[in-house]
């Protein structure tokens, strides 16, 4: 084919509107097909960043109440633990006093030791000597050791059921009835016919003035602190 007719075969294809192969890309858009794939990918990207942030949160949130509740928990548990401890002391208060009771049922009101809120800086007392062979200076006892300490401890009873004080001296003592002496503490001067506490049995002292009043106590017979006996001591004020 020549160059004429070459050029003729192409006016002609124009003029009846052919597209050419340059046309067709030119007419679509560049971004058409490009843009919409880069849109919808980012937008999935962004749903799925939100989602897992949610995710994360949620298990943010229940991680946070996990360690809420096992607070929760332990704090229920310690006052359990509390109340129960509350609970088995006050049991053996209750059954340590309930024993006390059932030992001292027999005993009056007020005549069991009890300790003074304050220490006293003047007593007085009343006592019963129970001594025996040999025990108190000019007196002629016949009892043994063994033999005081029973009675002193029977005397000790009966008084404390609330025996007449006064009777049980006049009856038992080896001392001079009524056997009743004012004392004073250690350092404080003795008031009139009262006796500094120094100078007298250590304890008769010790037990006088660890007493409340109406209270009855007994010291037991010691070589140094008891020579003379046991003495049943019962502080009148």
């Amino acid at each position: 084919m020549s160059s004429r007719d070459i050029l003729v075969s192409l006016s002609f294809a124009i003029f009846l509107g052919a597209p050419l192969a340059t046309s067709a890309r030119a007419g679509t858009p560049a971004d058409s097909t490009a843009t919409a794939p880069a849109d919808s990918s980012a937008s999935e990207v962004k749903h799925e960043v939100k989602e897992a942030k949610e995710d994360a949160g949620d298990a943010i949130k229940e991680e946070a109440k996990k360690q809420e509740d096992k607070k929760d928990d332990a704090k229920k548990e310690r006052q359990a633990a509390k109340k129960s401890a509350k609970k088995s002391k006050t049991k053996a208060a209750a059954a340590a006093k309930g024993t006390v009771k059932k030992v001292d049922t027999k005993a009056a009101p007020g005549t069991m030791p009890v300790k003074p809120d304050v220490m006293p800086q003047h007593v007085q007392v009343q006592h019963i000597l129970i001594g025996f062979t040999g025990s108190v200076p000019g007196k002629a006892i016949s009892r043994s050791k063994d033999d005081a300490k029973k009675l002193a401890y029977e005397i000790l009873e009966r008084a404390r059921k609330g025996e007449d004080f006064d009777e049980l001296v006049r009856k038992y003592t080896d001392d001079s009835p009524p056997g009743i002496y004012g004392m004073s503490g250690a350092g404080v001067a003795p008031a009139d016919g009262e006796y500094a506490r120094d100078s007298m049995v250590a304890a008769f002292g010790n037990v006088g003035f660890s007493i409340s009043p109406g209270n009855i106590g007994i010291a037991d017979y010691d070589p140094a602190a008891s020579p003379f006996g046991w003495h049943i001591i019962k502080r009148l004020k």
